[in-house]
């Protein structure tokens, strides 16, 4: 063997990284349930996480944190259209040059994308500047980015090209095999972006046909379009009827707990934008099947991990809200992640918490490249060994938050506009053998806490004066708990880098605090009752306003703000 032929060798050893992004998909509608190929190649393959979240449960800003490993709050990109969010917003705030893609070339990978990257990405500024670190790409581009029958992509960087007549899944399954093709002939290792736009609504302006941008408002939100081959499949399927689906009391705070109960026709007309959703995921499935084939063929499929997720969840008719994400319920925060690969568990369950903010970290992990100092989030473990280590290890919180308006992709009714303009919040989840829960302050400084355990469809806002609440959760009373949760989310909600992840550390320097339950120790009660701060915003706003936002936590100021007895406390 020559010394050219050992290098190769070597490098064709390196693992290779298929990443499947969809647009919306939820976990709690069973989505997964109707997309055998996922579930013949994946998770009878693989490793699923139920337990893995989205820190911002809206396209652009959950999609930037994925790539960067960077909560919303650090990367500013806090929605989907400019000023506040999108494609331009990124390029601004100086990440294109700061994020995987650019970080897997640098490791020696050759990167390959297919698919929506960002929204704002568009037939206009796509080359301004092209979006950096990709060996070869076919973006799915803006305005026609969710037009199911008319897509246009941009290849490298070539003018955009049309696809009006051909399903959009079908155009992406075709460019990702492309893709597959060209990486596979490189013969160096590769990471492949796919992301199709199922199974996000259908969107359409009489503006976008000239390439023309639209305001939200003016927007044609409907179901997502099937391919026609898959358009009559699963007749009568409805949304599951949970216990928080269309309920006849009302749940949450602020516009969430003014929402009447829907009526029949409502009901009707969302049990077929569930169907439809279904019926769009068919060509994703197809796709997942037409890459492993591919895989296969070309003798890579043992040496390559493939990733399965979404950027955020999605709710019909959960708490009485019509068709959207962008809230902290479950449905919309909690999402499926899927890993099989070299050494990763077939057949497995983990219920380790995940995030989006870990998914950087993890697949430079997995190429064996330098992690960043700066990263919010933490590997994900993806080995028997590593897993069953982090049952004992790993934190148990996740971070969530959202600024701006929330939508409505369904019908535009009386009762509920297309847009609700105060969706601006900071929540918690915090999840463990012992407790469930989920804690937000919104923007009106409204509350919710939800005890999980008892109350899984979120049904019961234990803060809210219409509820009566127990008077312990958690295992301890309930203002006791609800302190520690707001010291928590204080610390949370302007967090970086290593306090996301340890942020108790922040609260107890000597680092005998690891968990919710290590602080409601009673040696703390002092502390937590003297010196808790609430968070408190001073208005709402659409995007992420550092004076809006109330007081905040800053590391070289935290222990003077504390009494002299603090060292003996923590």
């Amino acid at each position: 063997m020559t010394l050219a032929d050992g290098q190769a060798s070597q490098a064709r050893s390196r693992p290779n990284i298929v990443f499947i992004l969809t647009d919306d998909q939820d976990l709690h509608m069973n989505s997964l349930d109707y997309m055998p190929f996922v579930h013949k190649h994946l998770i009878d393959h693989g490793t699923s996480f139920k337990r893995h979240f989205c820190t911002t449960a809206l396209c652009c800003p959950s999609r930037v944190t994925l790539w960067t490993g960077k909560a919303a709050h650090n990367t500013n990109v806090t929605n989907v259209v400019p000023p506040y969010g999108g494609y331009p917003k990124f390029v601004s705030q100086g990440l294109n040059d700061k994020y995987l893609p650019v970080w897997l070339q640098e490791a020696g990978y050759r990167t390959y994308y297919t698919g929506k990257l960002f929204n704002a990405h568009t037939v206009n500024n796509y080359d301004s500047p092209h979006a950096a670190g990709w060996t070869a790409s076919d973006f799915l581009l803006d305005p026609f980015t969710y037009w199911y029958m008319n897509s246009t992509y941009q290849r490298n960087h070539d003018p955009p090209v049309s696809f009006e007549g051909r399903h959009t899944v079908d155009v992406i399954e075709e460019k990702a095999l492309g893709l597959l093709d060209e990486a596979h002939e490189a013969g160096k290792p590769f990471f492949l972006g796919v992301a199709p736009v199922s199974p996000h609504s259908n969107l359409w302006s009489p503006k976008f046909k000239d390439g023309g941008h639209s305001e939200l408002e003016e927007i044609e939100f409907t179901p997502p379009v099937p391919a026609e081959r898959h358009a009559k499949l699963f007749e009568g399927t409805k949304v599951p009827r949970t216990s928080n689906f269309n309920p006849d009391k009302p749940s949450g705070a602020s516009w969430v707990r003014k929402l009447p109960k829907q009526s029949q026709e409502t009901v009707d007309y969302n049990d077929h934008f569930y169907l439809q959703r279904l019926r769009t995921l068919q060509s994703v499935d197809e796709m997942v099947d037409a890459i492993v084939r591919r895989l296969e063929a070309f003798n890579l499929l043992h040496n390559t991990f493939i990733i399965y997720t979404t950027d955020n969840g999605y709710h019909i008719g959960h708490h009485r809200m019509q068709p959207a994400k962008q809230c902290s319920f479950e449905e919309d925060i909690n999402i499926p992640l899927i890993v099989r690969g070299p050494g990763v568990p077939e057949k497995a369950t983990s219920g380790i918490v995940t995030t989006h903010t870990d998914l950087a970290p993890t697949l430079l992990g997995i190429v064996g490249a330098p992690l960043r100092d700066d990263f919010d989030g933490l590997s994900i473990p993806l080995t028997e060994e590593g897993l069953a280590e982090a049952i004992e290890t790993r934190h148990e919180h996740v971070t969530v938050e959202h600024w701006g308006f929330a939508s409505n992709e369904g019908q535009v009714l009386d009762s509920y506009p297309r847009l609700h303009t105060n969706n601006t919040y900071k929540a918690l989840r915090v999840v463990s053998e012992s407790y469930n829960l989920h804690y937000q302050v919104w923007c009106n400084n409204e509350r919710e806490l939800h005890d999980m355990t008892t109350d899984p469809g979120q049904m019961i806002n234990l803060l809210h004066p219409d509820e009566k609440a127990p008077e312990r959760i958690a295992g301890a009373p309930l203002d006791k708990v609800v302190a520690r949760l707001d010291s928590l989310l204080f610390i949370l909600k302007t967090c970086k880098a290593a306090t996301c992840t340890n942020p108790w550390k922040a609260l107890h320097p000597a680092g005998n605090v690891e968990s919710l339950r290590d602080a409601l120790s009673p040696r703390f009660d002092s502390f937590y009752e003297e010196k808790s701060r609430m968070i408190v915003f001073d208005r709402c706003e659409m995007g992420f306003l550092l004076d809006a936002e109330g007081p905040q936590f800053k590391d070289e100021s935290l222990l003077s703000s504390f009494d002299s007895r603090w060292q003996e406390w923590s």
